[in-house]
């Protein structure tokens, strides 16, 4: 029996037990190989689950400094449109949240003048009340996550508590993937540069061997065949390891070329 099928829907639950249940189905993600688009992915669908049945989009936007996207997420085209609007009109309640540290609410998007461009637009769009809360882990602003509805009023301070409390748990859980996919890349980084150097260093002794010359010289030998073929001194010294024992050394063989 599954998860789904044991779990009674989020939104029929007191707010503390409800979201403990959505809070559960979090756990688990950081034991996988997740990448931060993943745990964007399952936000946003969770966040539309936890929101109500008048939730007709969320979505979940990691933004940087200066308030760009860095990466985002959302459950329909209707969200990736009115979000895209936000930061193509530069205003709207999702970057208000994020600036503020604070929730977000349009009650209607007809009478509100906060953001009057960014409101008609999202109007054009069918939604009519929208909530945001920002994604804050430590002292650090992550981005915000928000939902939209296609009726006015559709949030209340009841809402407005169960989204802000959503929100500090996945700013945690995208904090983490976030650090976790960052050191993936970096390890990743750090061995290819150490296979690099290893290649390198075969390769110079290779042509210390054949040329009979010390390790700057082959150094310099390596980097000149690099330069002559246009082409990374690792990828050089790739070839030099590849001809190394079949006939004369391939500085040698390229000198020959030439001059034939």
């Amino acid at each position: 029996m599954t998860e789904a099928t044991i779990l009674p829907p989020a939104a029929d639950l007191p707010l503390a037990t409800e979201l403990s249940v959505v809070f559960a189905r979090m756990q688990g993600l950081l034991l996988t190989e997740e990448t931060v688009q993943t745990a964007l992915a399952m936000v946003t669908a969770l966040a539309h689950d936890t929101m109500g049945p008048s939730t007709v989009g969320a979505g979940v936007s990691l933004l940087d400094t200066h308030g760009l996207r860095s990466s985002s997420g959302a459950s329909n085209e209707v969200v990736q449109r009115a979000d895209a609007l936000q930061y193509e009109l530069d205003e709207g309640p999702c970057l208000a949240a994020w600036a503020g540290r604070a929730v977000v609410r349009i009650d209607d998007v007809g009478s509100d003048q906060r953001w009057p461009r960014w409101a008609a637009a999202a109007a054009g769009l069918g939604i009519r009340s929208a909530l945001s809360a920002p994604l804050v882990a430590g002292d650090v602003a992550l981005g915000a996550v928000k939902v939209y509805a296609d009726e006015p009023g559709a949030y209340g301070q009841h809402a407005e508590r169960r989204l802000l409390m959503f929100a500090g748990q996945a700013a945690v859980l995208l904090a983490n993937v976030r650090t976790l996919q960052d050191a993936r890349r970096v390890s990743d980084n750090l061995r290819q540069t150490m296979r690099s150097r290893d290649v390198v260093s075969m390769a110079k002794g290779a042509l210390m061997a054949a040329e009979q010359v010390g390790e700057d010289a082959a150094f310099g030998l390596l980097a000149s065949l690099a330069q002559r073929e246009h082409r990374s001194v690792h990828d050089a010294a790739v070839t030099v390891l590849a001809k190394a024992g079949r006939g004369p050394s391939v500085v040698r063989s390229r000198t020959a070329e030439r001059r034939g």
